[in-house]
C-alpha cells in the first residue's frame, strides 16, 4: 500500500509538473529521471533501515525524507489548483485558421510534433466540421508553468516551516487536571510526561539533550516517557538515548512501549533503559506516594505488541490493576490512545498517551481520527480522562505543519469543596 501510494504521488505530479511543463526532449527525458531517482529514495531508506549504518543512512534519509514532505505539500498544492487550471481550459484555446477545412499550422512556439503531442490538432465539432477551436501551446505552457512555480513556493515554504517548528525546542503545555478520587494532599503534584521521541539517523544528539533539560526545568514529581522513544537498535543509538540518566524526578522516570519499540530490538532496550535510570512498566502498576496519600501509576505495552512474537508482550490491562485499591485514583501510561476504551471500562482516572503526532503533517490528523478516539490534548471519555501529548519527535518527514513538539506538564488537581 505504501508503495502504490508514493508510486500514484510521484506519477501525478509527473503529470503536473514535468509533462505540462516540457514539450517532448531533452529537458523532459532529464526531468522524468530527476523524478523517479527522488521516488526511489524514501523506498530505499525504508528498505535499508536495518542495513545500513546509522552514519550511512543519515545523509539518505535526510534526503528521501524531506523530499517526500515536499512532494506531500506539491501534491496537495496541485490538487487544491486542480480548479484553478480547469477554469482556463478556454483560455488556452485558440480559434482554428479562418479558412474552412485548412489545416492546423504550427506556430511560432513550436512545430507540428509539439502540438501534436500537446493534443491540439484540430478535432471536429459536432457538425462534422473542422472548426473547433485547438490548444494553444503557448497559452497552455505559461499556465502549467504558473502552477507548478506556485505549487513549489507553497510547497517549500510551507516544508521549511515544518522543519524550523520540528527542530525547535518543544514548546511546554501545563495541563491542570482535576481526579474526583485525588487526596488533597496529592494537588499540585507534576507529571511531565512526552512521546515519540523517534531516535534516529536523523533525530538525537542536541535536540535530545536540549527535551531533557526542558524536562528537568519543570521540576516534576514523576516523568513519563509514554512509547516511540528509538527507531533503531541499542549499539546504534546508546550514545542519542544517555541523556535519559540526567532525568531529574522526586518519584522516578517511567516508560511503556509504543508501537515502534516493536520494530527494533525490543529486549535489549528493556534491559538497556534501567541502566539509566528509567523504569519499564510492563502490564504492572507503581505506588506514587506524598506523605500518607497516593496514586497509581499504572503502564501496559502498547497495542501491537501480542502481534510481535515476542513471548508475554501484549497490553493486559487487568494484570495492571490486579488487586489493586478501588479507592485510589490511577493514572495510566499508554501509548496509543484508542486504549482508552479498555481504560475506561477498567474505571481508569486517567490515561497519558502519544501516538499521533498531533498529526505532524497537517491534514493528516483528519486521517488519524479514524483510527484514534483523540489527536491530541485533553478529552473525556466516560468516567476517564485522556491526555495525548503530540509527540518531541518526528517520523518520517523532518517536519511538523499544524502540531509542535510538546513537553507537558500534567498538574494533578484534586477536586474543590
Amino acid at each position: 500500500m505504501v508503495l502504490l501510494a508514493l508510486a500514484l504521488l510521484h506519477v501525478y505530479l509527473w503529470a503536473r509538473l514535468v509533462r505540462a511543463t516540457t514539450r517532448p526532449g531533452r529537458v523532459r527525458r532529464r526531468l522524468t529521471v530527476l523524478l523517479a531517482v527522488l521516488a526511489a529514495l524514501p523506498v530505499a531508506a525504508l528498505m535499508l533501515r536495518r542495513t545500513l549504518p546509522l552514519d550511512a543512512a543519515a545523509p539518505l534519509d535526510w534526503v528521501a525524507y524531506t523530499w517526500l514532505g515536499v512532494a506531500f505539500y506539491l501534491f496537495l498544492t496541485l490538487l487544491v489548483l486542480e480548479p484553478v487550471r480547469l477554469s482556463f481550459r478556454r483560455w488556452v484555446r485558440r480559434s482554428p485558421p479562418a479558412a474552412a477545412g485548412s489545416a492546423v499550422e504550427p506556430d511560432a512556439a513550436g512545430s507540428a510534433a509539439e502540438l501534436d503531442a500537446a493534443g491540439s490538432a484540430a478535432e471536429p465539432d459536432a457538425a462534422g466540421s473542422a472548426a473547433a477551436p485547438v490548444v494553444d501551446p503557448t497559452r497552455r505552457l505559461f499556465l502549467a508553468r504558473s502552477l507548478a512555480v506556485t505549487a513549489g513556493a507553497v510547497a517549500l515554504g510551507t516544508a521549511g516551516t515544518g522543519a524550523y517548528f520540528a527542530n525547535a525546542a518543544p514548546v511546554v503545555r501545563r495541563v491542570p487536571i482535576t481526579l474526583q478520587r485525588l487526596d488533597p494532599a496529592l494537588d499540585g503534584l507534576r507529571i511531565v510526561t512526552f512521546s515519540d521521541g523517534h531516535l534516529s539517523a536523523t533525530y538525537g544528539g542536541r535536540r535530545f539533550e536540549r527535551l531533557v533539560e526542558i524536562v528537568n526545568e519543570q521540576r516534576p514529581d514523576v516523568v513519563a516517557i509514554v512509547g516511540d522513544l528509538v527507531d533503531g537498535d541499542v549499539d546504534e543509538l546508546a550514545g542519542d538515548a544517555a541523556p535519559l540518566a540526567d532525568l531529574v524526578s522526586e518519584q522516578g522516570v517511567f516508560f511503556v512501549t509504543g508501537n515502534h519499540e516493536y520494530f527494533v530490538d525490543t529486549t535489549a532496550w528493556l534491559r538497556h533503559l534501567p541502566t539509566l535510570g528509567v523504569e519499564v512498566l510492563r502490564n504492572e502498576r507503581v505506588p506514587i506516594r506524598r506523605g500518607t496519600a497516593s496514586f497509581d501509576l499504572a503502564g501496559i505495552d502498547d497495542r501491537t505488541a501480542a502481534d510481535s512474537g515476542l513471548a508475554g508482550h501484549g497490553a493486559d490491562l487487568d494484570a495492571a490493576l490486579d488487586g489493586r485499591d478501588d479507592a485510589v485514583p490511577v493514572v495510566l501510561l499508554a501509548h496509543q490512545p484508542v486504549q482508552v476504551d479498555q481504560a475506561r471500562a477498567a474505571g481508569v482516572d486517567l490515561q497519558l498517551s502519544g501516538h499521533t503526532h498531533g498529526g505532524q503533517l497537517w491534514p493528516f490528523d483528519y486521517a488519524i481520527r479514524l483510527d484514534q478516539p483523540a489527536t491530541e490534548g485533553l478529552s473525556r471519555h466516560g468516567d476517564t480522562q485522556l491526555y495525548v501529548t503530540s509527540g518531541a519527535g518526528y517520523w518520517g518527514p523532518p517536519m511538523r505543519i499544524g502540531a509542535r513538539p510538546e513537553v507537558t506538564v500534567v498538574e494533578l488537581r484534586a477536586p474543590r469543596g
